[in-house]
C-alpha cells in the first residue's frame, strides 16, 4: 500500500463523520426560487427580441465578477473528475465526491437563469465563452490527495468571499440573496475540507504542512486560465471583490490559524515548508498593502475630479 492509500484510508472515518455534520448542516434549496421569472421574455429565436447591452441593470464590474464567477462554476465536470481520481469512488470518500458535485451543481444552474431571464450579461458571448471554457477544461496538474485536500480548503473559501461581494456590488437584493445562498454552501464545502487537513496534520504533520506551504505559495483560482481572465480579475479587485488584502486576511490566514500551524511543532520537512510559507506571506501582505494604498490613491482621484466611481464591495 503507497503512502498516499495508507493516508486516505487513515482519514476515512473522519470523511464519514464529517460527512455526516456535513448532511445534517446543509439545508435544501432549490435554484428556481431564486429566479425572477416575471422579468423573462423570448428571444428573437422565438419572435423576440434578442439581447442588447443596454437592457442589463448591471455595472460593468458586476458584469464581469457574475461572468468570471458563473464560467468557473461551470467546469464541475473538471472538478469532479480532479477529486473523484484523487479520492476515489467508494466508501466514504465516494459519497463525499458525489454529493459535492450534486451541490455544486446548482450554483452554476442558479446563476446562468438569472442572468439569462434578467438580461444581465450577453446570452450568446456567455455560450460561447462556456464552450471555450469548458472544452479546455481544469487541470491541477499532479497534486496528490493532500494537497488536493489543502488546496480546496483555501479555494472554497476564497470563493465564498468572492460570490459574496459580488452579490452586494449588483445593486440587485434578488441576485444578492441568490450569492449569499451559495456562498453558504461553499463555506460548508470549506469547512468539510478544513477539518480532513486538521486531521491530516495529526496524522502526518510534516508532509501535512509540506501540502499546505506548496499550496498557499502557489495558490491559483481555477478560473485562472480562461480567456479574459486577467482583464476581469483586475475589475474586480478594483472593486474589491476579491484582491490580496481579502485574500491574506480573510481567505488563507484564518484557516492557517484554525489549523494552527503557527504554534506546532514539525520535524526537518515541515518546519521549513512552513518558513517558507512565512516569507511567503510577509511578502503577500506587503504586496496586498500596496495595492490598497494605489487603489485609494485611484479612487480619490476619480472623486476629485467628480467623475461617477463604481460601486465597491466594501
Amino acid at each position: 500500500m503507497s503512502a498516499t492509500d495508507h493516508l486516505l484510508e487513515e482519514l476515512e472515518p473522519v470523511v464519514a463523520a464529517n460527512l455526516d455534520r456535513h448532511l445534517a448542516l446543509a439545508q435544501e434549496w432549490h435554484p428556481h426560487d431564486y429566479i425572477p421569472w416575471s422579468q423573462g421574455r423570448d428571444f428573437a429565436f422565438l419572435g423576440g427580441e434578442d439581447y442588447a447591452p443596454e437592457q442589463s441593470r448591471l455595472s460593468e464590474t458586476a458584469k464581469a465578477a457574475m461572468f468570471t464567477n458563473l464560467l468557473t462554476e461551470d467546469n464541475l465536470p473538471s472538478y469532479h473528475r480532479e477529486i473523484a481520481t484523487r479520492f476515489g469512488r467508494d466508501g466514504a470518500w465516494g459519497t463525499w465526491v458525489g454529493r459535492w458535485t450534486a451541490e455544486e451543481n446548482r450554483h452554476g444552474i442558479a446563476m446562468r437563469d438569472y442572468l439569462v431571464v434578467t438580461r444581465g450579461v450577453d446570452p450568446v458571448e456567455l455560450e460561447r465563452a462556456r464552450m471555450d471554457y469548458m472544452t479546455s477544461g481544469y487541470d491541477s496538474g499532479d497534486k496528490t490527495p493532500l494537497e488536493t485536500v489543502a488546496y480546496v480548503s483555501f479555494q472554497e473559501l476564497a470563493t465564498r468571499v468572492s460570490h459574496r461581494n459580488t452579490g452586494k456590488v449588483t445593486e440587485d437584493p434578488i441576485a444578492d440573496k441568490l450569492l449569499a445562498r451559495i456562498s453558504k454552501d461553499e463555506n460548508l464545502h470549506m469547512v468539510f475540507y478544513r477539518n480532513l487537513v486538521s486531521a491530516a496534520l495529526e496524522i502526518a504533520p510534516d508532509a501535512t504542512m509540506r501540502a499546505i506551504a506548496d499550496e498557499v505559495i502557489k495558490f491559483e483560482m481555477p478560473g485562472a486560465t480562461m480567456a479574459g481572465f486577467r482583464r476581469s480579475s483586475m475589475m474586480i479587485a478594483k472593486a474589491g471583490i476579491y484582491d490580496l488584502r481579502l485574500h491574506h486576511d480573510e481567505v488563507v490566514m484564518p484557516i492557517l490559524r484554525q489549523w494552527g500551524v503557527f504554534d506546532r511543532t514539525f520535524g526537518d520537512v515541515g518546519q521549513r515548508a512552513l518558513e517558507e510559507m512565512v516569507a511567503f506571506l510577509s511578502a503577500l501582505d506587503a504586496q496586498a498593502a500596496r495595492f490598497v494604498e494605489r487603489r485609494a490613491e485611484g479612487r480619490a482621484r476619480l472623486e476629485a475630479r467628480g467623475e461617477e466611481t463604481p460601486v465597491y464591495a466594501s
